[in-house]
């Protein structure tokens, strides 16, 4: 992974953006602080998810609290995740949740393939689960590649 400066966070300081490369078991992970974008997307199953997530929550949690009337877009397209990817995904969430408690302006696209059903049906599960967030699933058909 490589960082970048951009963005700032609460106390001023320059905000890190955070990309991180997909591999086999792993999502790509690209949140920029300067665009207000939070991007996942690929397949996630690692064999620690806690340890591989911990630094994508280390930058979420710095840079909720440096937000001010920013719209932030989460966008995510997970064709495939395990159970631990699963609490992740949850514990991601309610971090955002969280973030519009108190007052900030989430939005999160869920992409799903058209022929996905798992995909879809895990995003209206989590999509139920969000009072604040604004979260639309957003189909992705084969002729859209």
């Amino acid at each position: 992974m490589f960082f970048q400066h951009k963005g700032c966070n609460l106390t001023g300081e320059k905000m890190e953006e955070l990309i991180i490369e997909a591999t086999k078991s792993f999502p790509f992970v690209h949140l920029d602080p300067t665009e207000n974008t939070l991007e996942i997307r690929g397949e996630s199953y690692p064999e620690n998810a806690a340890k591989m997530y911990a630094p994508v929550f280390a930058w979420l949690e710095e840079y909720v609290k440096g937000l001010q009337d920013e719209v932030v877009q989460a966008e995510l397209e997970i064709t495939y995740f395990n159970s631990s990817s699963s609490k992740i995904l949850m514990n991601f969430f309610d971090m955002l949740e969280d973030a519009a408690e108190n007052g900030k302006k989430i939005v999160v696209n869920w992409y799903y393939h058209e022929d996905n059903e798992t995909a879809l049906e895990c995003g209206e599960e989590f999509q139920e689960d969000m009072e604040l967030v604004e979260f639309n699933l957003r189909e992705i058909s084969d002729t859209d590649d």
